[in-house]
């Protein structure tokens, strides 16, 4: 257990190193070769001092997070010199995005859950009362479903062109979930309005016998699409959290470092939304067997899933269990 005294010898470096990190932030150049010198030293101790406050389970949480936020802003000034490498890109997507996708997973299921409420009850609704989908998707749309036909087959004729403009609607999406974070209640009426609508359509569409149709054509793209709205959703929570509650930080540098792992959230995200929009231009609306088009939405799913939960883990060393 971390002991109060403990903290007492250890916080005067921490304030060391926080005075060294605010100085570094400006520009690397404000600190001398000595004082870089010292900023190393003190981010390798505090490192030690994070891991031996992670190993206490009763308790420190706060402290744990306070040590682990002054260490991302020193690696920053640490590290900021070095150049960047085409290795660069593989090593955001194959640790850093996964990570802090991790680390922000409990707003991203808040995000998920205000979209499954506002789906459930839009199917609710519509099931209820039909003319609640003529209201919320206009007549055009309407009459399309009321011939069983699938609104989506003028795709075909346009790919390229479709291909970018869904493109541009997604990221447009996500960015606006992103952004409206800010706002705190945007981010929330964005998840509520697209979660509603894919409700309407989704009964609309069962009413007319026409379910299959329509998930046949969603599941190949939308398991890509939808996470990826999720993530930026839950960016701009992330973004709500860090003005509401920034915890032992300045509210401005709780936004700071929030609104840092938001954008790379978002950012890492575009290329889900540009191979979803390609599916869904040029294999979604096709005539393949639904059953294909299931088949292909569960293997992205998996791949997705096993790359955001697995990649990025720190491999156990085979000394660690018998040191334990």
């Amino acid at each position: 257990m971390v002991s109060i005294q403990w903290i007492e010898k250890r916080k005067p470096h921490w304030t060391r190193l926080e005075q060294l990190v605010e100085r570094g932030a400006r520009h690397v150049s404000a600190l001398n070769h000595a004082e870089l010198q010292e900023l190393g030293l003190l981010y390798r101790q505090i490192a030690s001092d994070l891991a031996t406050v992670n190993e206490d389970e009763s308790g420190g949480r706060h402290l744990a997070v306070y040590l682990n936020q002054l260490l991302a802003r020193g690696h920053n000034i640490l590290y900021a010199g070095r150049g960047k490498k085409a290795s660069g890109i593989v090593a955001f997507y194959g640790e850093t995005y996964p990570r802090v996708f991790r680390e922000n997973l409990p707003q991203t299921m808040v995000a998920v859950a205000i979209f499954a409420l506002a789906m459930i009850g839009g199917w609710a609704v519509t099931i209820h009362d039909p003319a609640f989908a003529h209201r919320m998707l206009g007549p055009q749309m309407m009459e399309t479903i009321a011939r069983k036909e699938m609104w989506t087959h003028s795709v075909l004729t346009v790919q390229p062109l479709a291909a970018s403009a869904i493109t541009t609607n997604n990221l447009s999406v996500a960015f606006a979930c992103y952004a409206l974070g800010i706002t705190v209640i945007g981010t929330i009426w964005m998840m509520l309005l697209n979660g509603l609508l894919l409700g309407v359509v989704g009964a609309a569409t069962w009413h007319a016998g026409m379910a299959n149709l329509l998930w046949s054509f969603v599941v190949g793209h939308g398991v890509l699409e939808l996470p990826a709205i999720f993530i930026a959703g839950g960016a701009g929570l992330e973004i709500a959290r860090a003005l509401l509650f920034p915890g032992l930080l300045p509210r401005r540098e709780a936004l700071t470092q929030a609104g840092g792992r938001a954008s790379k959230l978002v950012l890492g995200s575009i290329p889900l939304l540009l191979f979803a929009g390609s599916i869904e231009a040029f294999f979604s609306p096709t005539s393949v067997p639904a059953g294909m088009k299931y088949a292909l939405g569960a293997v992205l799913l998996s791949a997705l899933l096993a790359w955001l939960f697995g990649a990025g883990k720190p491999v156990a060393r085979a000394g660690d269990a018998t040191a334990r």
